[in-house]
């Protein structure tokens, strides 16, 4: 029954073209939907790179730290008497 009533539509020149469009802008609202995602899940990816880039520069300046620490109780005597605090 639908079937005989869709072909029946489809016959006429204004159905059709009507279709057309119909279709012609549901293809348009999907493509902007999709680069709304796109461009959510870039953002995510940038926030997450520059995260990445702070935890890797406290990490750097945590070890830049420890290198320059004193060895043993000694050498923090040393570091004291001078004044390298």
């Amino acid at each position: 029954m639908w079937g005989g009533f869709f072909s029946g539509i489809l016959t006429r020149t204004w159905a059709r073209r009507a279709a057309g469009l119909a279709l012609a802008m549901l293809t348009i609202i999907l493509f902007l939907f999709n680069l709304r995602r796109a461009g959510e899940r870039a953002g995510r990816a940038a926030e997450r790179f520059e995260n990445l880039e702070r935890t890797h520069a406290i990490q750097r300046q945590m070890l830049d730290a420890a290198s320059r620490r004193p060895r043993n109780r000694d050498d923090l005597l040393e570091r004291l008497r001078e004044g390298g605090f």
